[in-house]
């Protein structure tokens, strides 16, 4: 393998409103310009962002508004928590 072959970027958006959805869904995916477009709007939007290569390429391959499958409920649930813990030293700082 060539190691100065540059890795592409690759992102994925979930959003998960308990009230409205059984499961977290996908609300944005993409690869190269268009991954690094998804990272930069959820920075700039102060929203958390965890990098789990792997599990991004997975979510990368479902459909916008596809809800998340059973069998990633445990990763998603970890980011979930990473997401909270993030939202609740931000308000300690606050």
């Amino acid at each position: 393998m060539n190691k100065d072959k540059k890795k592409t970027t690759i992102a994925a958006a979930i959003e998960y409103d308990r009230e409205r959805d059984p499961a977290p869904r996908v609300t944005a995916s993409g690869r190269g310009p268009m991954a690094e477009k998804i990272i930069e709007l959820a920075k700039k939007h102060g929203v958390p962002i965890k990098e789990d290569p792997a599990l991004a390429n997975i979510l990368s391959r479902l459909d916008i508004d596809e809800k998340i499958s059973p069998e990633l409920y445990r990763v998603v649930a970890e980011i979930l928590a990473f997401v909270y813990s993030v939202n609740e030293r931000y308000r300690a700082q606050s």
